[in-house]
């Protein structure tokens, strides 16, 4: 069963300026149980008005649509960034907590360790650990995939990107887990307790930075200045959490479907080592599964296509619809490798806030599809998958099965 996020479950009345039709019973924490199609719960939001209302979790605004969704995240003066939570969160995390311009130096910061051919000397890496556990568990037959490879890969690179130690991946995956899909309780105690272990670590490396990415931004100038303390934290604290949690829950997604379907699974096999199709279809997969459920702050009384939104309103523009949106995407739900290019989605955001580690992403998810299907070619579901969604649409749990060596 779906948690019950008792804190988070804060209903309010509906405001004078949201029209009757617009208001939705949907709470976005608590929408799925067990093996629900998580992606499918949200689209069935398309069912009613483009714009809707939901009085959960403080009440806000919900957009349903590719081009309304494109919208807030391309206009930062009525949509700020100030905001990206539903219920509002005091959290501040630069650079994504602000916005154009004053984004773009601590941007800067980030992006050049993102670009291809810094991505490129990552795939190694990402080879070799995928390798490695797969290995470590293909002759039993079995593995519950999320503990055993989703949560390991794509946190081991990112933990060697930032120079801190692989074996403290146990201790602070969780905190990625409870910030994204916790209670209001849990997020606010993960914060603190990554943002402790965190200071920790900085301190250790304030005399001998390194040359990683954390041991760059701690000697980098921030408008010509040397980064902050307070700076240096909200970055770095940034980059932990979604370093920790978001390709970690596509893998998921990625993985059930595939085990689902046994056509597209051949598709892939039959072409693994044809690098253009798997990207290809990378993209597909990505477009289908889309996880980051992001909001904005509305900065003034504004309307919006007859819609009257209110300064201080929250507005929820969940990038899983982008993908999922018939008006731009023919047969959403189906996932079709022969898609032309290029593929519509917002998985990674638009614009300015475009997640600048989406390139590595992408890459994270192609050495996966072709490790893993060159020696488990053929799997299956060994029972239900447990499903989640908060501010991160997520697998917690995925059994699968494939015939063992050991048979």
């Amino acid at each position: 069963m779906a948690r019950t996020h008792v804190l988070d479950r804060i209903t309010v009345p509906k405001p004078d300026h949201v029209p009757a039709d617009r208001v939705v019973d949907f709470d976005y924490y608590n929408h799925v149980s067990g093996d629900d199609d998580v992606h499918l719960a949200w689209k069935r939001l398309h069912d009613g008005p483009d714009i809707v209302w939901t009085p959960h979790n403080g009440g806000h605004w919900i957009f349903t649509r590719f081009e309304d969704i494109k919208a807030v995240q391309m206009d930062h003066a009525h949509f700020s960034m100030r905001n990206t939570a539903a219920p509002y969160s005091p959290l501040n995390f630069k650079p994504i907590n602000l916005d154009p311009p004053e984004s773009a130096p601590y941007r800067r910061l980030i992006t050049p360790h993102f670009m291809p051919k810094q991505v490129d000397r990552l795939e190694g890496v990402a080879r070799e650990t995928a390798i490695k556990l797969i290995e470590g568990f293909i002759a039993d037959g079995e593995c519950d995939f999320i503990p055993a490879f989703a949560k390991i890969l794509p946190v081991t690179i990112f933990l060697g990107l930032v120079d801190l130690p692989a074996s403290d991946r146990a201790r602070i995956q969780p905190y990625a887990d409870q910030v994204t899909r916790g209670t209001q309780q849990e997020r606010a105690n993960a914060h603190r307790q990554m943002a402790a272990y965190l200071s920790e670590k900085l301190d250790e490396r304030i005399d001998n930075p390194g040359n990683d990415l954390f041991g760059q931004i701690i000697k980098s100038e921030v408008n010509g200045a040397p980064i902050t303390r307070e700076d240096l934290m909200s970055v770095c604290l940034l980059l932990l959490f979604g370093g920790l949690d978001t390709v970690a829950s596509m893998l998921g997604f990625i993985a059930r479907f595939l085990a689902m379907h046994p056509d597209h699974r051949r598709q892939l096999v039959e072409r693994i080592d044809d690098v253009p199709f798997i990207r290809h279809a990378v993209e597909e997969l990505i477009r289908r599964h889309g996880v980051a459920n992001t909001s904005r702050l509305v900065t003034m009384d504004y309307e919006y296509k007859g819609v009257l939104l209110l300064e201080g309103d929250i507005v929820q523009a969940p990038n899983p619809f982008a993908g999922l949106d018939d008006r731009v995407v023919p047969d959403p739900l189906t996932v079709d490798f022969s898609r032309k290019f290029p593929i519509p989605h917002a998985a990674f955001g638009n614009g300015p806030h475009t997640c600048p580690g989406a390139v590595l992403a992408r890459r994270e998810i192609e050495v996966f599809l072709q490790e893993w299907l060159r020696r488990i070619p053929d799997f299956e579901m060994a029972g239900p998958a447990r499903m989640a969604s908060g501010a991160v649409n997520g697998v917690e749990s995925l059994p699968l099965r494939w015939p063992s060596r050991r048979d």
